[in-house]
């Protein structure tokens, strides 16, 4: 398997109505997604067969997607179906524009790119359960979708990018047992209490020791579960999509359980989040910056055994093997926080 045989988030489901149109790309694709009248979806590759405009910068016209330059029309399956300068009598033949397979699950619109592999769309934690809120983010980072993966799982950052509102440097020990195996690395964290910054008096008001996983799904999806006395529970699902080499949109869940607050918290949630990423997004496009200018060569800790293994999760998705045959492989660290 290689990149292309992922599935990717093109869009939220409300930002394409029926009969509408947005321009995205991935892995530097362009595509054009629009809607027919009956709100059937479709992605074509963003280019004009005639004089190759960009068919995103058109309109949906009774369910076909129009060029804004001369007017060429297609339908969902990519064929031409309208040349206006040629008349209403005139059949286009075989013309047919490139499409992509492209699926709507839990809100989300997703394409990919090759056809072939038996894979579906990831599923987001608890959405849609009852009980549960979701507020979704989206933000744009100028760096890979490997860099952000690991930042999102990365627990040693919080304390120096994000202090007081996320952790605090408190020296504190961490436990960590961290799995690789089917093409994702799992951390079970433990000794976890009080160290969450400004709002720990609402994450965890009774101190109690927490349920902390964090998971990295092959090849760009991270998703961080907090479970708070066994009844609060907290999920921040991230899908990192490949604008380019080096540039990641990314689609941020935040899905959570907290009783009678779960609704009311959804501004103060919403808040702490956009602040947090925003300070993610800066320190990796400054990270980026720098590699362009000296390169990636990075020197690891043994706390940085989580990144080193979805390097090599990512490494097997680069050469088009299937990071699943990776073998298993375990292991305990302690770092301090």
């Amino acid at each position: 398997m290689n990149r292309e045989d992922y599935w990717y988030i093109a869009a939220e489901s409300s930002e394409i109505p029926r009969n509408g149109v947005v321009s995205r790309s991935i892995l530097g694709e362009w595509l054009a997604v629009f809607r027919n009248d009956a709100g059937e979806l479709a992605a074509l590759q963003d280019r004009c067969l005639h004089r190759t405009a960009q068919l995103s910068r058109g309109k949906v016209v009774g369910g076909h997607l129009q060029c804004p330059y001369h007017g060429w029309t297609y339908g969902q399956d990519g064929s031409v179906s309208r040349i206006p300068s040629m008349g209403p009598e005139f059949r286009p033949g075989s013309k047919c524009a490139k499409t992509y397979e492209v699926v709507e699950k839990e809100g989300y619109i997703y394409v990919r790119l090759k056809t072939g592999s038996a894979s579906t769309p990831f599923s987001m934690p608890c959405h849609g359960v009852h009980g549960y809120t979701t507020i979704r983010l989206q933000n744009r980072f100028k760096n890979t979708v490997t860099n952000c993966a690991e930042n999102f799982v990365d627990i040693p950052h919080t304390t120096f990018v994000h202090p007081k509102i996320f952790r605090d440097a408190k020296h504190e020990a961490f436990g960590a047992v961290i799995v690789r195996e089917n093409g994702s690395v799992k951390v079970t964290y433990q000794n976890e209490r009080k160290n969450f910054g400004w709002f720990s008096w609402f994450l965890n008001p009774k101190g109690v020791e927490i349920g902390h996983t964090d998971e990295f799904f092959a090849p760009n999806i991270t998703s961080v579960h907090y479970r708070f006395g066994g009844k609060n529970h907290f999920i921040i699902t991230s899908q990192s999509v490949p604008v380019s080499e080096e540039e990641t949109l990314v689609y941020t869940d935040l899905t959570y359980n907290y009783g009678i607050w779960t609704l009311p918290s959804r501004p103060l949630v919403r808040w702490q989040a956009q602040v947090i990423i925003d300070q993610d997004v800066e320190i990796l496009n400054n990270q980026m910056k720098t590699i362009q200018k000296y390169g990636a060569n990075f020197q690891n800790s043994p706390a940085d055994i989580i990144h080193t293994w979805i390097e090599s999760i990512q490494a097997e998705v680069a050469e088009g093997r299937d990071p699943r045959e990776l073998p298993r492989r375990e292991t305990e660290i302690r770092f301090w926080v």
